[in-house]
């Protein structure tokens, strides 16, 4: 199902491939923002329970 892409099929490729890298990177920085922010807010609001 892959279109013939002729002289060009090596750089539409790798454009590909960055592409889905810098997605899975973004993705990756995200959850781990999320989880900082999740224990940050865990942390703050045990202090002031306590």
């Amino acid at each position: 199902m892959m279109p013939d892409l002729g002289k060009y099929a090596d750089t539409v490729l790798s454009a590909y491939l960055v592409s889905i890298v810098l997605l899975v990177v973004l993705i990756a920085m995200s959850l781990r923002a999320s989880r900082k922010a999740r224990a940050d807010l865990e942390q703050v609001e045990t202090r002031r329970r306590g």
